[in-house]
């Protein structure tokens, strides 16, 4: 689908920048949940964090469009001893990083809270968001077997692997909260694909998305389709059970999978667009997103104790913050990358 490593290029790097504003928006939206069921403000926090659901699928699918490409060479030498090895790196040191935050910010800093904090980190007990590394992790380590079928695998062959993925990675943890799947007992419930190998296969989409591109009108459908599932899943679901329902805003449902293909096809097709200062900003914010990534829960904790998402309507705070949170990461990351080993190893 690619003629050049440009236009390739400014696909993925849209996809990386929508999906890294796209995280930030779904942490900042956790305060608007606690708005009553219904009411304007908590249906304005659905809206937005329905709206980006897929943005860490959308980084797997980015890693596969990349990386699970036979034509280009990664030797296992490589993968290892830079690219994983530079997430291993990078998970430890941010996750010391953010205890030693919360050690300082609750005053509870002492010899035996660092070692059991040191502990923790170890265990991979860490900050919240960085599941996202310890996954990649083993998406890293399955690259050379991914790129032995990408290699020779038809596209008949791909579809049939996609298939299955879809069907034991997304549609059966999607429908198995819910009867009559709720009677299922023993080896059954087994069949399910867990959410880190599921990631796997959304880096093998994300590739075969690059080869065989989704028209645009497509892609449309199925972002709609995917927004209303997710938005009206969880209305509908939370209303019942009078509490969030956080089913449909995994990254491993029907609703986030649709949503996901059709911002990757929308990207894709209209990549061509992107020129001039917009390519700039886009190729800035692609190059920092995983520093991006790292750093924005720190200003989540500060901005959040300043102001809240609450203290205005959802339907403007959300944004609002985000775009906050979102300057001041990229500022850190500025600021990071001039600092050596750091900007080569943790971020």
């Amino acid at each position: 689908m690619e003629t050049t490593k440009t236009a390739r290029n400014t696909g993925i790097d849209l996809l990386k920048s929508v999906a890294i504003v796209g995280v930030i928006v779904i942490h900042t939206c956790y305060d608007g949940y606690s708005n009553p069921i219904l009411s304007f403000d908590w249906l304005s926090t659905v809206f937005w964090g329905s709206m980006v659901r897929a943005s860490v699928p959308i980084f797997f699918m980015c890693s596969g469009a990349l990386m699970m490409n036979p034509s280009k060479e990664l030797p296992v030498k490589k993968l290892y001893a830079r690219k994983l090895l530079r997430i291993v790196v990078s998970m430890f040191a941010w996750a010391f990083a953010y205890k030693a935050y919360h050690l300082l910010v609750s005053g509870a800093f002492s010899a035996d809270s660092v070692v059991y904090a040191i502990k923790e980190v170890l265990l991979f007990r860490q900050e919240f968001h960085l599941y996202f590394l310890q996954i990649m992790v083993i998406v890293y380590a399955f690259l050379p077997v991914i790129r032995i079928i990408t290699r020779h695998a038809s596209k008949r062959e791909l579809e049939y692997a996609l298939a299955l993925w879809f069907l034991l990675g997304i549609v059966y943890p999607t429908v198995r909260p819910f009867w009559p799947f709720t009677l299922l007992s023993g080896f059954p419930l087994q069949w399910a694909i867990n959410m880190t190998y599921a990631a796997i296969g959304y880096g093998l989409l994300g590739y075969y998305l690059t080869q065989h591109l989704i028209p645009a009108k497509y892609s449309v459908l199925l972002l709609a389709a995917g927004f209303l599932i997710v938005s009206g899943g969880t209305a509908i679901m939370s209303q019942r059970t009078g509490a969030l329902y956080e089913n449909f805003f995994e990254g491993m449902t029907v609703g986030v999978a649709l949503l996901a293909v059709g911002i990757f096809g929308l990207c894709y097709n209209y990549r061509d667009g992107v020129r001039g200062k917009a390519a700039i900003i886009v190729a800035g914010l692609s190059k920092a997103s995983f520093c991006i990534y790292l750093v924005h829960v720190f200003w989540l904790y500060i901005i959040g104790a300043l102001i809240s998402v609450n203290d205005f309507p959802c339907i403007i705070s959300i944004p609002a913050i985000s775009c906050l949170n979102l300057a001041a990461s990229y500022c850190t990351y500025l600021v990071l990358s001039k600092i050596p080993v750091i900007n080569k190893w943790l971020m």
